[in-house]
């Protein structure tokens, strides 16, 4: 586990720095940032205690260094990959979030297809080949076949208590401690 961040040493009246905290979404559908959402309260809570950069909180689109990231949904093309490395290059903590970004999820179901055959079933001779279009992989990867991992946070979507659980965690330094009734598929 990555050691906590550093906090600003304690003096009168001074809080302890806030964790920044960003997230993205690759291949998915979104649900694990919803859930995420689904704190409801406890984000008045959170954000005494986190600065959210790239989130749905924020709509920022860059993303400065962070203590944590938190990373939704496989990678379906290359595109993705780029934007998991350059997530992955700003993040002391990673936290792959999710069915799809621990095992490719429901994306992954293609994945005994052949992606040429796909397109062109889809799109018959109309396969579009415009060089803005990012690069379908030949298969969905989960994100640690790519970069390397803290955490992993399991669930379709991971219920909100686990979220609050896992950063509760996170941010007092202990290593996630996440039991079974915490952790679903819907």
């Amino acid at each position: 586990m990555s050691p906590p961040p550093t906090s600003t040493p304690p003096t009168v009246g001074a809080a302890p720095r806030k964790w920044r905290v960003a997230t993205v979404s690759l291949a998915g559908c979104f649900g694990c940032h919803m859930s995420l959402l689904d704190i409801d309260e406890r984000l008045f809570e959170l954000i005494e205690r986190v600065e959210f950069d790239r989130s749905p909180l924020t709509d920022l689109k860059t993303l400065a260094p962070c203590d944590l990231g938190l990373v939704e949904g496989g990678l379906c093309n290359a595109e993705n990959v780029e934007v998991l490395r350059r997530f992955r290059a700003q993040c002391r903590i990673l936290v792959a979030v999710g069915a799809c970004a621990i095992t490719g999820g429901l994306p992954a179901l293609r994945n005994h297809l052949d992606v040429g055959e796909v397109l062109r079933a889809t799109y018959g001779e109309r396969v579009p080949d415009d060089p803005e279009l990012p690069l379908p992989l030949a298969r969905v990867l989960p994100v640690h076949e790519v970069v390397r991992i803290d955490h992993a946070l399991p669930g379709c979507p991971p219920p909100a208590d686990a979220f609050w659980q896992l950063l509760q965690d996170l941010m007092a330094g202990r290593a996630p401690a996440l039991h079974g009734g915490l952790i679903r598929y819907d």
